[in-house]
């Protein structure tokens, strides 16, 4: 099947088998290799992008539900050069330790602050629900995202 995807604002028209994971189509046929694949099942948030606006675990988007849908991945947040302002805040919080978790977890917080400009910490801590993170204790990626919430507010 072909499916037309937009991904970080451009559009591809992909060769594709139905069940192939969204998370494969933007590793291997696009070449974004930000997006992790992690545990594959949908519970560590590794793959997390935005669909449509919300948040999904890419490894388990079928190709066929794809279809149709705009996708922003990390790489459509920023560059290496110019890192949006929820990577900056990361790199300047410290919460990048390993960094797998990095790419969903930046792409949950993005989808929030979208939603809701000035979360709480309870409301930041329910938005990263779905993402698990190994290094960094969280309270550092806390801080990042509130560091750019209170920023929009002075």
């Amino acid at each position: 099947m072909i499916i037309n995807i937009k991904v970080n604002g451009k559009n591809y028209s992909i060769e594709t088998k139905p069940l192939k994971r969204l998370v494969d189509i933007i590793r291997d046929d696009i070449g974004l290799k930000g997006t992790k694949i992690g545990c594959g099942e949908g519970e560590c948030g590794a793959c997390s992008v935005l669909m449509n606006g919300k948040v999904v675990t890419s490894c388990l988007i079928p190709a066929f539900q794809a279809d149709g849908s705009e996708i922003v991945t990390i790489e459509g947040l920023g560059t290496i050069s110019e890192p949006g302002p929820l990577q900056k805040a990361f790199i300047e919080e410290g919460a990048i330790q390993c960094g797998f978790c990095t790419p969903g977890m930046v792409i949950s917080a993005e989808e929030l602050l979208r939603r809701k400009p000035y979360p709480t910490r309870e409301e930041i801590k329910e938005a990263l629900s779905g993402n698990l993170c190994r290094c960094t204790g969280y309270e550092k990626i806390f801080r990042a995202i509130e560091k750019v919430a209170f920023s929009k507010k002075l």
